[in-house]
Order: structure tokens, then sequence, then C-alpha cells
């Protein structure tokens, strides 16, 4: 959904049963059993999540301490591809994803999946997050090594096995072939849109889950 819609049709989305979908559990879910070990060399590692509109997600990740920087784009379709005005059309193969680069020394991978599934999404929607319909608001994880995709497997296993969700998660676990930037104006839109009707009705409750659900890892400011 574009953002002038978005602002559009905040009436209907206030009174749509749609929006519950916007945010995970809004309980704090289990640790993973099977988790990354950062090495003494290791200084940054980079994940890609795709869960609905990027501006919520990335509102998430960036408030995270040991997350190093976040970056809003395009995943899962072909460089020539990879504008807001294309992938709008739901035709592309992309996904609206964030970039996470973060310190595997001070929050490690299985972590953010955590972050993931309980805060910034709700995993058992299939191509769409709230009010916001389409392949490119599916749930992915975008792999960047093998031990990410054994990690994120089984953490969903996990969950799966707990029945910690009404329905099976729909997370699609896939390599990332490529990560492309979005324009700038999708860069910290939350972050620097604070007063958007979407971004408080939408992407406000996922922030304050952060803060009560992780106060441990929780950070007010972007860059940490």
């Amino acid at each position: 959904m574009r953002p002038a819609a978005k602002l559009t049709t905040l009436a209907t989305l206030v009174l749509s049963t749609a929006l519950s979908a916007c945010a995970g559990t809004g309980v704090r879910l289990p640790d993973p059993k099977l988790d990354e070990t950062a090495t003494p060399v290791q200084k940054q590692e980079t994940a890609v999540f795709a869960g609905g509109c990027f501006w919520g997600t990335q509102s998430v990740f960036e408030r995270v301490r040991g997350v190093l920087r976040t970056t809003a784009g395009y995943a899962g379709g072909s460089a020539k591809t990879a504008t807001y005005d294309q992938v709008t059309t739901e035709t592309t193969g992309h996904a609206e994803s964030v970039e996470v680069v973060f310190d595997p020394a001070r929050i490690t991978y299985g972590k953010l999946l955590e972050i993931f599934f309980s805060v910034a999404h709700d995993p058992t929607e299939l191509n769409r997050q709230g009010p916001d319909v389409g392949t490119s608001y599916r749930s992915a994880i975008f792999f960047t090594s093998e031990q990410q995709h054994r990690v994120a497997a089984a953490y969903i296993r996990q969950l799966d096995d707990a029945r910690l969700f009404p329905k099976a998660i729909v997370t699609e676990v896939v390599p990332l072939k490529g990560f492309y930037r979005a324009e700038d104006y999708h860069q910290d839109y939350a972050l620097n849109n604070p007063d958007n009707p979407y971004i408080q009705v939408c992407d406000r409750p996922k922030i304050e889950a952060l803060r009560s659900l992780y106060p441990d890892l929780f950070s007010p400011y972007k860059g940490h």
C-alpha cells in the first residue's frame, strides 16, 4: 500500500480487525535452543528479515542494543525491479525487507529471530500484515549463511512444536540472493515521522512491545 493510501484509509484501519496482525504474540517467546556462537574475530554479521511494511520492521530493529545499523530495502527479486513503484505491483518477487547489521558479541542471531517473531510481525499471516496485503508483505527470513539457515529453521520448528501461535508459522526461510536499498524517504521512516497516523496505529505498538518485553535490549534511540 502506498504512503498516501495508508494515510487516507486510517479510519478503516482503526476499525479493522486486521490490525491485530500488525505485531507478534505480545508475549516474550522462549530463547532459541539452537543459536550461533560468536567468534573472537567476528566483529559484525548481517541478517535480512521481511515482515510486512519495512517501516515497522526497521523501527523495531534500529532500537535493539547490539544492532549497528539497519536499512530498509527489497529482497527476493532482481535488481532491475527493486523500486517501490514496481514492488507495489506485487509482480516482482520482492518483499519489503530490512537489512540488520549487528555485533554478534552483543546480541545473537537467535535473539534477533526471537524479536522478529514476538514483536516485529505476525508470522502466521500469509502474504499480509495488518492492512497491507500482497506477496511484498510476506514473512521471510533471507539467510546469509548456512548457520543462519539452521538456526532459523530450528527455531521455527521449536515454536511450532510448542504451539505458541494459534496457527502454523508461514515464514519463508530462503537464501539471500541480493538486497537492494529502498528509496531515501523510506529510510528510518517511523523514526522521522512519529506522528504519521499509520505509524501511530501499526508501528508504535511494536516499539512499545519491544520496550516492555525486552527492556534489557531496548534503546530509545537509533545508533548504539
